[in-house]
């Protein structure tokens, strides 16, 4: 089981990968160096994340439906590919908007769409595939080799970004994305490679149990628990995730750092988010779950809180120590939280579940990041000052993280099992629209 969880480790690096260059490079280019709004390219950000209720789809289809003998491989494999295109095309969107505005949005969407689509595709198959790989025992460790590999990943991209395009340079930021495209599909066929045994496709039912985006909505708000953990799920992921956007302009507006210098940001959020992982797989097992993931939401929310004060008073010194509370926070919150959105699933129906926890990803990065993108130019237009606009977001992630922390303590698993085996839950939760 150990090769299998590395495998699946690469997938999962592989696709995390290809939105580093996006999320700390291309993102400070674009918003500080052009001066393009934030808007604009949130907007952009936040077009994958119009497409995360597919995740529904694909998951309950695919439990049903090999495609050459394999349920998982190919959609990861088809995922993997749209990612890497995504994130080579990327660089020519900075480059087109300063010379053909509008072309270089077509070019954004374009780009930005295959990411998404990509994402979409692999992410709630390689998950899937880690939940039947690893069984209820094996899931934390899968958890914590995933994400630490994948950390791993994330800090030697930002490290050989910022090497490899010290400043704005077209060519050269053209060139690095290549590179870094190049190397998400290396590790994404290897891990791929003799990963999911074939399926046996005549043994297989023939009922196609394709769920629909109105039946996954009806299987959370029937299910109580259900409910409380989308919304929980939705206001962490999207305080945690909506500051990869602004982080690195933030940087470079506040203290006047160097392109260099903001792109190994996510290096150094990271090692901490490594040193946590290793921290909360220490503690799977000695400590509950929701007292582990209540550690990391409160870690991430001070670490907001620091951020905001180190604008206020200008310390580049507070604002590492921000960073680096929200990296270790975000690390200790994700694994524990990861552990325990695959308890609050069905074995018969992982797709569907798998998939509506998806959604709930996809839609806390769509609203979160254009949370970001147009508060943050709202606050800068009405003040006429562009630091204030990264404190009013930062201060209101810091806020949604306060309110998750709240709705952890009503997530009771047991409650959340009992009600989903309840025989008329099960009945309106699985049933096929004809």
């Amino acid at each position: 089981m150990f090769f299998k969880r590395l495998k699946l480790a690469l997938i999962h690096t592989a696709v995390a990968m290809t939105l580093v260059p996006i999320n700390s490079t291309l993102n400070r280019v674009m918003i500080f160096d052009l001066g393009i709004s934030k808007t604009v390219f949130t907007l952009l950000a936040i077009f994958p994340y119009l497409l995360s209720p597919i995740q529904v789809a694909i998951g309950s289809f695919s439990d049903k439906h090999p495609i050459f003998g394999y349920r998982r491989t190919p959609y990861i494999f088809a995922g993997l590919i749209l990612c890497v295109l995504g994130v080579a095309v990327s660089p020519q969107i900075a480059v087109l908007m300063s010379q053909n505005y509008t072309l270089g949005i077509i070019v954004g969407v374009f780009a930005f769409g295959m990411w998404g689509m990509g994402y979409n595709l692999s992410a709630v198959s390689y998950l899937s595939l880690a939940s039947e790989l690893s069984g209820e025992k094996e899931r934390g460790k899968t958890i914590a080799t995933m994400f630490t590999i994948m950390v791993i990943g994330l800090i030697a991209t930002g490290i050989s970004l910022s090497r490899m395009v010290p400043t704005y340079d077209p060519a050269a930021l053209s060139r690095a994305f290549i590179i870094v495209a190049a190397s998400a599909l290396g590790l994404g066929l290897i891990g791929l490679f003799k990963l999911e045994h074939r399926f046996d496709v005549s043994s297989s039912s023939s009922r196609a149990d394709v769920y629909t985006v109105k039946q996954m909505i009806s299987a959370i708000t029937e299910n109580p628990v259900a409910k409380i953990f989308f919304v929980y799920l939705f206001l962490l992921l999207a305080a945690i995730l909506s500051q990869d956007v602004l982080l690195e302009p933030f940087g470079a507006q506040a203290f006047g750092m160097t392109l260099e210098q903001t792109s190994r940001i996510i290096s150094i959020s990271s090692t901490f988010t490594l040193i946590a992982f290793i921290v909360a797989g220490f503690l799977d097992g000695r400590v509950k779950k929701k007292y582990i993931a209540q550690s990391g939401n409160l870690g991430a929310l001070i670490g907001f809180i620091i951020i905001v004060i180190s604008g206020l008073i200008a310390s580049r010194t507070a604002f590492y120590i921000g960073i680096t509370l929200l990296g270790f926070g975000t690390g200790i919150s994700t694994i524990a939280n990861l552990s325990l959105m695959f308890d609050l699933t069905v074995p018969e129906k992982v797709g569907l579940y798998i998939g509506a926890w998806g959604f709930s990803n996809g839609l806390s990065r769509l609203i979160g990041l254009l949370m970001a993108g147009v508060i943050a130019d709202l606050a800068t237009k009405i003040t006429g000052n562009a630091l204030s606009g990264y404190l009013v977001v930062f201060s209101i992630e810091a806020l949604m993280l306060f309110i998750a922390a709240f709705m952890l303590y009503r997530i009771d698993v047991n409650k959340f099992q009992k009600q989903a085996h309840e025989p008329a839950y099960v009945e309106k939760a699985a049933i096929i629209i004809e």
